[in-house]
């Protein structure tokens, strides 16, 4: 049954999306303030929230609105849900985890890489043993396979693994061993190296039933889903309760088994001119929209307001950048890999690592291609795997399985496109990126989350991550 309380309809004749519209019922209710208005508008030339005297009109309410049915926004809406809050989740493809959750290897992640005191060491720690059990308690499949990260030199086995097991028993992440490549060869014996780190609790799992099941969970507890729905516009205003406002319209767009891009919308899919957009109050926004998430975020921290008196503090979201990354498959030579073997990492990604699949199957990548900074928007990304990377690939697995001895057999299999917080173009040297949560206390605005530059480990960390946005949204209730 679909709660009517979620969308508390006000008297304004104002026409509902038809996206949001086949999700919600809405009851009427009138609201009046007398209080001066202070708005935050966004810097797009959209329309503000229509006003009918004095009082903001909202086509309707919702307690709380999660943007983007990633792996990040499903976990929290399913989070926020169980915990008896209204929930909206907007989604602009046409179905959930359609972008960077749905492009990459499906490992589940030790914390091995990451500084002790970052967020990503702290959630992929904890999201690890809450995915294992969530996996576990709910029969989705996945596998504690292990991981070997291989030293193909010998330099490698004190200037690289040796820092790395150190930071991985800092991290908490004590079972990560360092072992002899004569240990290696009874794990994996076609892999060839001279010295590899064993994490044991490195896995896989099946990340499509895993989402699955979040939505399902969100909405056995009353949280709405609607996609094809694009957030067009956001501001903030302080002069009620409800101070955040979102605009969406819906976007045209139909499957389409042949298209080559990122299996969401393409880049001939537009706006639905015809459909009117609809203004949306909301007392919480969590803004977990991935690759558009410092777009969203910017509209609402947009430094205009009606009175040319910006009352948010300096904060502003810094910019995404983006990294795509392909993957190879093989078309016959197909290894009896039993582990994840990776070699050691490099700057922007993992390197070229092997992953099994849960049939076995393995696949190559991904490998790291900076976008130009030019380039703004995710849909101008040509996401087309590129077949002449072939040799490169050929070459960086060859270093540590060198039964691969044909090119041929690569081949180029989908590419997957991650949310940076820095850019080699930009800042000349590539420092550790960390993910970005923040909230009230960073931004000074209640009932507001931004998540920014989530890539890997986001997969592993979803659960912890959720949990964490959660306690801050409750907190900045009161």
């Amino acid at each position: 049954m679909i709660h009517t309380l979620l969308l508390r309809k006000k008297l304004c004749p104002l026409p509902i999306s038809q996206a949001l519209q086949r999700f919600f019922h809405a009851t009427t209710t009138t609201t009046t303030t007398t209080n001066s208005s202070s708005v935050v508008s966004t810097s797009s030339s959209s329309p503000p929230p229509p006003q009918s005297s004095d009082p903001f009109c909202s086509d309707f309410h919702a307690e709380i609105a999660v943007i983007g049915a990633g792996v990040i926004g499903l976990a929290i809406a399913r989070a926020l849900a169980l915990r008896g809050k209204e929930v909206v989740l907007i989604e602009r493809n046409y179905h959930i985890a359609q972008e960077t959750s749905s492009r990459n290897s499906q490992v589940i992640h030790a914390g091995i890489y990451y500084r002790n005191d970052s967020l990503k060491a702290k959630f992929c720690v904890q999201g690890k043993q809450l995915l294992y059990r969530y996996c576990q308690d709910r029969n989705i499949s996945h596998s504690n396979c292990g991981k070997l990260i291989v030293a193909t030199h010998r330099s490698q086995v004190k200037s690289d693994l040796c820092r790395l097991q150190q930071q991985a028993h800092t991290n908490g992440v004590t079972d990560v061993q360092l072992i002899s490549k004569h240990d290696v060869q009874l794990l994996e014996p076609s892999i060839k190296c001279e010295g590899a780190l064993y994490s044991p609790s490195s896995g896989i799992v099946d990340s499509h039933t895993f989402f699955l099941h979040l939505l399902g969970e969100a909405e056995d507890h009353g949280a709405m889903l609607a996609v094809n729905t694009e957030v067009v516009s956001a501001m903030y205003q302080q002069r009620e309760q409800k101070k955040l406002w979102l605009q969406t319209q819906e976007i045209q767009t139909q499957p389409n088994n042949n298209h080559s891009n990122n299996n969401s919308h393409n880049k001939n899919d537009t706006l639905d001119s015809s459909s009117t957009t609809s203004w949306m109050s909301c007392d919480m926004v969590v803004n977990a929209a991935g690759l558009w998430a410092d777009q969203i975020a910017r509209m609402i921290h947009s430094k205009h307001d009606n009175n040319n008196n910006n009352r948010m503090g300096g904060w502003q979201p810094p910019r995404q950048y983006f990294a795509k990354g392909t993957y190879f498959s093989l078309t016959k030579k197909r290894p009896d890999f039993r582990h994840l073997v990776y070699p050691v990492p490099e700057p922007g990604g993992l390197g070229i690592h092997a992953t099994i699949d849960l049939a076995g199957q393995v696949k190559f990548g991904p490998d790291v291609e900076w976008i130009d900074t030019n380039i703004v928007n995710v849909d101008d990304i040509e996401y087309t795997p590129n077949p002449d990377k072939a040799e490169q690939f050929y070459h960086a697995i060859r270093q540590y399985w060198p039964e691969l001895d044909d090119m041929t057999v690569l081949q180029a299999d989908y590419v997957g496109i991650r949310p940076k917080l820095s850019h080699p173009s930009v800042t000349k040297q590539l420092g550790f990126d960390d993910f970005l949560i923040a909230g009230p206390n960073t931004h000074g605005i209640p009932g507001l989350v931004h998540l920014l530059g989530i890539e890997s480990p986001g997969l592993t960390s979803s659960l912890a991550i959720a949990e964490h946005v959660v306690e801050l949204l409750l907190q900045s209730d009161g």
